[in-house]
């Protein structure tokens, strides 16, 4: 073959690994799945509630959490806080477990912003809400993935970490999001910008070669 042809070759079958492990394919959750989760999750009735409309609901695709926070000041002393330590640096030891997992699921951070006002610049009926310091979406593959990372036993002492760094947030699940950044389509553009700078040089080669015979 030639070399255009073997770079297409390749570039296809990166692109559908990817494709492939960054999309979800599974079926939504079952029934067992739900009951499942739902025995490992503490929390009250309500919350179970939505808990549980939130998992009945699935359609296997993915999502993104919006996360809106106020950070403390000075972090909570708890254990594994040391004396000194920023909320940032407690925080981070939260995203060390976070990171990790998230990745590892084809799930990623979006976006990431501070606030760049002191007060909401639009707020109704919801009293106390109106600071914030920063917002964050987070894209998980599949509401179960985000669930077996938030299930993990290694998360309830990282989890600890981040109640220590915020003083209050507010965390939704948003979907479809839909977005031109989506790596999907960012690397289909790149490797076929790829394949046809490597097509094009070829053509160019033997366009060369034949006008010097």
């Amino acid at each position: 073959m030639t070399v255009t042809k073997w770079t297409w070759l390749i570039i296809s079958v990166i692109y559908v690994a990817f494709f492939s492990w960054y999309t979800s394919f599974k079926e939504p959750l079952t029934q067992q799945e739900i009951d499942h989760y739902l025995e490992k999750v503490e929390a009250k009735p309500e919350e179970l509630a939505s808990f549980r409309k939130f998992m009945e609901d699935d359609d296997g695709n993915d999502f993104v959490m919006i996360n809106i926070m106020e950070m403390n000041d000075t972090p909570l002393q708890i254990e594994g806080v040391e004396p000194g330590e920023t909320t940032d640096q407690v925080l981070a030891k939260y995203m060390e477990y976070m990171f990790p997992a998230m990745l590892s699921r084809a799930s990623h951070p979006v976006f990431q912003g501070q606030a760049v006002s002191d007060r909401a610049m639009d707020i109704m009926n919801a009293d106390g809400m109106e600071t914030w310091t920063g917002a964050a979406g987070v894209r998980y593959r599949s509401r179960r993935d985000m669930i077996e990372i938030s299930t993990n036993p290694e998360f309830t002492g990282r989890h600890e970490f981040k109640v220590a760094a915020l003083a209050k947030t507010i965390a939704f699940p948003v979907a479809p999001f839909n977005y031109l950044g989506d790596p999907r389509l960012v690397l289909a553009l790149l490797l076929g910008l790829i394949g046809c700078a490597v097509g094009w040089w070829q053509a160019r080669s033997v366009l060369e070669a034949q006008s010097s015979t």
